[in-house]
């Protein structure tokens, strides 16, 4: 059996997927592995599919776009929706285009949730129902963001340990799927188990050690608020984008929005958003450690080893 199931799995189209937490150096690392190998990038994260999100998102800049090709950057304006099944279709249409041109897609981000589904398939948890999400927005417009993360954390912990209480999307998601079927989001996603095998994998997860991981946190929080991430938020104020959205309710532009209002000092909006970009950090590590498949590597002291899994899996 062992032997049937390798060779399916070498029948599968090839994926490698670079991911780890915020700052690990994911970028630089793949814009290296571009020099190496005939790739080209699709990104995996949830807020550089947003146009005019640039700085604070960390996204990829022009230059470093024309080193290798991008894939599902500025694909929808800051208010129009955008979710994890629109991602896998469209990663998917990018990965068969990358396949056909003889490269090698490379999958590039820290949003676990995007990859896993990629990867793996989606949970088929129920539908949307319009009433109750329609609630549950107006519940967290009167009570906040927060209140509604702690009744997660009532019903579903394990979900609500994996969002931060900003979150407002998912936590909706989670409350109405409980309310749907009186069964947590995260049993219908164990019982799917995410056993769906599109690709043949190699995953590896970029992991500096956490004095050097936070340092590059701190450092580039610093360079966002000097580099012009004030200003890029404003210009999304001044252009009529709801503060409330979805988008602008993420880290970096939130504590910036806050700053911009008077509300707090510049030292004490870099000070928050380098805590806020620090717990983010050790929730995507919490979520990466546990997939079993995952190939740790200290991005500091290991860029070698990455050259190294990704020249055997593609001669395999």
């Amino acid at each position: 059996m062992a032997e049937i199931s390798t060779a399916h799995s070498q029948q599968l189209p090839p994926l490698v997927v670079l991911c780890g937490p915020t700052a690990a150096g994911k970028t630089a690392a793949a814009l290296a592995l571009a020099e190496h190998f005939d790739l080209e990038v699709i990104s995996a994260d949830s807020r550089q599919v947003y146009r005019l999100m640039d700085i604070g998102t960390a996204k990829p800049s022009a230059e470093e776009r024309a080193q290798v090709p991008h894939h599902l950057l500025d694909v929808v304006w800051p208010d129009e929706p955008f979710d994890v099944a629109r991602f896998a279709g469209l990663a998917g249409q990018s990965i068969n285009g990358i396949l056909a041109r003889g490269r090698l897609p490379l999958l590039v981000g820290g949003t676990g949730l995007y990859i896993r589904a990629l990867t793996e398939g989606l949970a088929e948890a129920p539908g949307a129902d319009p009433l109750v999400r329609r609630r549950l927005e107006t519940e967290a417009e009167a009570e906040g963001n927060l209140a509604l993360h702690h009744r997660l954390t009532d019903v579903d912990p394990a979900a609500a340990a994996l969002l931060h209480p900003n979150d407002r999307m998912r936590i909706v998601r989670a409350l109405e799927v409980f309310e749907l079927t009186g069964r947590p989001l995260s049993s219908w996603q164990q019982a799917h188990g995410f056993r769906e095998r599109r690709y043949r994998l190699l995953k590896i997860a970029l992991s500096p050690p956490r004095p050097e991981l936070y340092r590059r946190i701190d450092a580039r929080a610093a360079a966002m608020l000097d580099g012009g991430l004030v200003e890029e938020t404003a210009a999304l104020l001044h252009a009529g984008y709801d503060p409330r959205l979805k988008s602008l309710q993420t880290i970096g532009y939130r504590e910036t929005m806050r700053l911009i209002e008077g509300n707090v000092s510049r030292e004490e909006a870099l000070a928050e958003l380098q805590q806020a970009t620090r717990r983010y950090a050790k929730r995507q590590l919490t979520w990466f450690r546990a997939d079993r498949d995952m190939i740790w590597v200290d991005s500091v002291k290991d860029s070698d080893k990455i050259q190294t899994l990704i020249a055997q899996f593609h001669a395999a």
